[in-house]
């Protein structure tokens, strides 16, 4: 795969955004109508500070794990890698592998 298939698609995926976006509101155009019929203005705005506090609480527990995962996974893999290949007469491509899975298996005891 080359640098402008990568980035055709890139491209490609963002210009689709747009799309989905008005097919979601117009999907759920009916539900914001029940919502203006039941509680009016202010619960309509009510609803989308909640959904924004909803969808801010996820975004922030993905870009934790995403952190974590970091942190006490990647790092620690590519340092032990490192010096496996330094000590050892494998490559560091050959270790690699085998110290994610070891990384993994100790957070998995670790809980």
């Amino acid at each position: 795969m080359t640098l402008n298939n990568v980035w055709g698609w890139i491209t490609d995926a963002v210009a689709a955004i747009p799309a989905l976006i008005a097919g979601a509101l117009t999907a759920l155009a009916p539900v914001k109508q029940m919502i203006l019929d039941q509680f009016g203005w202010p619960g309509l705005m009510a609803t989308y500070i909640a959904v924004g506090v909803i969808l801010l609480l996820v975004i922030w527990r993905i870009a934790k794990l995403t952190f974590a995962t970091v942190k006490y996974l990647v790092v620690p893999a590519l340092a032990l890698a490192f010096v496996v290949s330094m000590v050892s007469p494998y490559s560091f491509a050959a270790a690699l592998p085998v110290t994610v899975t070891v990384c993994s298996l100790i957070l998995l005891a670790k809980g």
